[in-house]
């Protein structure tokens, strides 16, 4: 009898390698994803006592172990009194730790986060004599809601009668029309400020635990809870508004608060404008390479260039594309169409079109690659049969060649997309921005700018964990980041993934 050879240890090695692979993905994720999603919890509040007789109010964090014992890090906010929002405490001095049901942790626009308790509530700078904290906190939760719309209205006026009369003022040169304008603006800005009048009427009465005192504007408060009296219901709604928000706010406080929507959409808008650059030149470069040239000598070494383009650092790029680009063709349509507006240029210096223009050269190998691989499957009869049908060589490609190799044009496709997505350095040199709440997609004409600078999730997780001057701040955010920076990734690829298989299955492709 045959004896049936097995497949040895190399089976068992390869699929140890791919469960390791996917348990490394798992837990990176995991990690990104308790360290990020933790960060918006409405963590509870401690009012600390210390053996010195001192006392604060603050949020335990992380602790860490020393020659001198166990310290604890404490997010204790109040940075216009304490200097710094974090002290950190050795366990041992701790005296008494109370979590008092009052204790409030108000989100700022400015000055950061501020703990202690709610004193009281002043209207036009009148004290509201409201004993009762039920009734207080009810009178609070009314003037917030108020406010938000007043918000609201304001932000309308702005975008729907203020910002047209602008428009419409610098573009009008006829004098009668632009003294109407102007009427017309200043009584849009009249009613703007006297909404703004109103917004600023009330103000919340703050206490630390050691007694100061503050009296802030309402307009300055973003969010404020009391984590130690809600239940595990008002709890998730806190932590799904603060998720929200930072999915749909733009950055504050140099980065270290706020949202990071300018820099989704600016990724998202990168990401799209790039493969629609570099689809067809890849597609076309790889069908011209294995369908219509001469396989001579000279197309092997286009082959072997284009793989070696492949390996070359991203940041190589980034230079090519500031000289060309940037300073070439940027620096000669300033000189060509926008003179007036010289020394400060248009599309002289890093945008939007620039950096989608480098990202295509970056990834236009990898299209190239995989679509010719995905033209090289493709049997040799089913060109055949077409042409012996009668069909031309631009039918046959058209009809049959291109269709069947669409997966493999979709998978470098995919790949393009992650590793576009996820490059920071050239996008340094040819157009990312720091700050750039002003996305460059909106309402006025021509509606997208591709002049602008824009904001990068990578170069953001790089900024806010490098620049910063909260890393303690900062650290939940880079973790949030990458977070969402995976995810949106993820959904694209998946998106051109399901549109592979789906064409696929239409055209009946060659299975990969």
């Amino acid at each position: 009898m045959r004896r049936l050879r097995g497949e040895g240890p190399w089976a068992w090695l390869a699929a140890g390698s791919v469960a390791l692979s996917l348990l490394l993905l798992v837990a990176l994720l995991a990690l990104l994803a308790g360290r990020g999603l933790a960060h918006f919890w409405p963590g509870e509040l401690v009012q600390i006592e210390l053996d010195d007789g001192s006392r604060f109010a603050a949020r335990p964090g992380r602790e860490e172990r020393s020659a001198e014992g166990v310290e604890r890090l404490y997010h204790t906010g109040n940075r216009e009194w304490l200097g710094t929002p974090w002290r950190w405490i050795e366990v041992a001095r701790i005296v008494e730790q109370r979590r008092p049901a009052e204790l409030v942790i108000v989100e700022r626009r400015r000055w950061g986060d501020f703990i202690g308790r709610v004193a009281g509530l002043e209207e036009d700078g009148v004290a509201l004599d409201i004993d009762d904290e039920a009734a207080r906190w009810t009178t609070l939760d009314e003037r917030l809601g108020r406010l938000a719309q007043l918000r609201e209205a304001r932000d309308a006026l702005r975008q729907q009668a203020v910002m047209p009369r602008v428009r419409a003022l610098a573009a009008e040169q006829d004098v009668a029309s632009r003294a109407r304008l102007e009427d017309e603006l200043a009584a849009a800005n009249a009613e703007v400020l006297a909404l703004q009048a109103r917004m600023a009427r009330d103000r919340v009465v703050l206490e630390s635990v050691t007694g100061e005192r503050l009296a802030l504007p309402l307009e300055e408060v973003l969010a404020l809870q009391r984590p130690n009296a809600m239940s595990l219901p008002a709890k998730l709604g806190a932590w799904g508004e603060r998720a929200w928000r930072f999915l749909s706010e733009g950055p504050r406080a140099a980065n270290t608060a706020g949202g990071v929507w300018p820099a989704i959409f600016g990724t998202v808008l990168l990401v799209l404008l790039m493969s629609l650059l570099v689809a067809p030149f890849g597609v076309l470069a790889a069908i011209y390479l294995n369908e219509i040239a001469h396989q001579g000598r000279l197309t092997r070494l286009v082959r072997i260039s284009v793989r070696n383009l492949a390996g070359v650092p991203s940041i190589v790029y980034g230079v090519f594309g500031l000289g060309v680009f940037v300073y070439g063709i940027g620096g000669s349509l300033d000189e060509w169409f926008f003179s007036e507006q010289l020394p400060s240029p248009t599309f002289g210096t890093g945008g939007l079109l620039w950096a989608s223009l480098t990202l295509a050269l970056l990834t236009l190998p990898v299209v190239i690659v995989a679509t010719e691989e995905g033209l090289a499957r493709i049997p040799d009869h089913q060109r055949e049969g077409a042409l012996a049908l009668g069909a031309t060589r631009l039918e046959t490609l058209r009809r049959v060649v291109v269709p069947m190799a669409l997966p493999a044009m979709l998978t470098g496709m995919i790949l393009a997309v992650a590793r576009a997505a996820g490059e920071v350095a050239p996008l340094m040199l040819v157009g990312v921005a720091k700050l750039a709440p002003q996305v460059a997609l909106d309402g006025e004409f021509p509606f997208l700018h591709l002049e602008r600078k824009f904001m990068h999730l990578g170069y953001h997780i790089f900024d806010v964990g490098f620049h910063s001057g909260d890393v303690e701040a900062a650290l939940p955010l880079v973790y949030a980041t990458a977070l969402l920076l995976v995810m949106v990734i993820l959904v694209l690829n998946l998106t051109a993934i399901f549109l592979r298989h789906h064409l696929k299955a239409r055209h009946g492709a060659l299975p990969r």
